[in-house]
């Protein structure tokens, strides 16, 4: 027989420091109810309704849900946020998702839910508290002060300060797509770039070079990756090319997920491609002595 499970509720955008203590809340009061831990989120943001104006998020909801799940949860219902759940009564909402099973939930003392944002932890406490079923509401976090949000992660990874990101994500930043065919000028120089399908409304960290980690089937590399428009060869869009350091091989149509660390230098137009080839490849010397000393 399944065991019931209890959620965590919200949007998650970041999996960061304030969304693991819901997690491991959850996961506790889901070990001492002999229940499973899972999480309800959105596969779209609710402001794209509420208010019209959609962020651009940190990360896609494919993302989200292997942060969620390597975070220890055992299951992440994802719901779409449409007409009819916009304007579901906070209640009818809690109502409808214990019909369906859920023994109980976890949100921040922050969360509002239901039509017009009326519901509250408050609220939430009141309908499990007369249904007898399991809660917890888990106080905002903080680091130097700092409240942990989502939207100031946002403007940390926009200005390129990954490390600070990282501070109040508790991860790296994720960033994941296909790998995809480019123009092939990386192999003319000897640096051979796995060009990445950028996903539509996400966050663009700042135009420049980081030292990251890119797994692809499994492995792990070190990787110095372009975030720009390569001035140098007259491009016109925004590409992520990550150079994997010490790989060899063909990864086409393979998913790419890359871990932004540091950011080492703005993007710049160079004279030559050998200019610029010296330029990565001192690139790649820094992403290097960055990963020893890393802790």
């Amino acid at each position: 027989m399944t065991k019931p499970t209890i959620y965590a509720l919200g949007f998650f955008d970041g999996v960061h420091l304030g969304h693991q203590a819901l997690l491991l809340a959850c996961r506790e009061l889901a070990a001492k109810n002999n229940c499973n831990a899972g999480v309800i989120t959105f596969t779209n943001h609710p402001d794209s309704l509420v208010s019209g104006d959609t962020p651009r998020l940190i990360n896609t909801m494919e993302d989200r849900r292997l942060l969620l799940l390597t975070g220890g949860m055992d299951y992440v219902a994802e719901l779409p946020f449409d007409e009819e759940l916009m304007h579901t009564h906070w209640a009818a909402f809690l109502g409808g998702l214990v019909e369906q099973g859920a023994a109980g939930f976890v949100c921040g003392s922050d969360f509002r839910f239901g039509a017009g944002g009326v519901g509250t932890a408050k609220k939430l406490e009141s309908f499990c508290k007369a249904r007898e079923i399991p809660y917890a509401i888990v106080p905002q976090q903080k680091v130097d002060d700092i409240r942990v949000s989502s939207t100031y992660i946002r403007e940390l990874i926009t200005r390129g300060e990954m490390e600070k990101a990282a501070a109040f994500l508790g991860h790296p930043h994720l960033l994941s797509g296909e790998v995809i065919h480019g123009r092939g000028l990386g192999h003319t120089i000897g640096i051979p770039t796995a060009n990445i399908a950028l996903p539509e409304n996400v966050v663009y960290p700042k135009l420049g070079v980081y030292a990251c980690t890119a797994t692809v089937e499994g492995k792990e590399y070190l990787a110095v990756t372009n975030v720009g428009t390569r001035p140098t060869v007259s491009g016109t869009h925004i590409t992520v090319e990550p150079w994997l350091l010490n790989f060899e091989g063909d990864i086409y149509g393979k998913r790419l997920h890359l871990l932004f660390y540091k950011f080492l230098r703005p993007e710049q137009k160079f004279d030559s491609l050998e200019e610029l080839q010296a330029e990565i490849q001192e690139n790649a010397l820094q992403t290097r002595k960055f990963f020893e000393n890393y802790e």
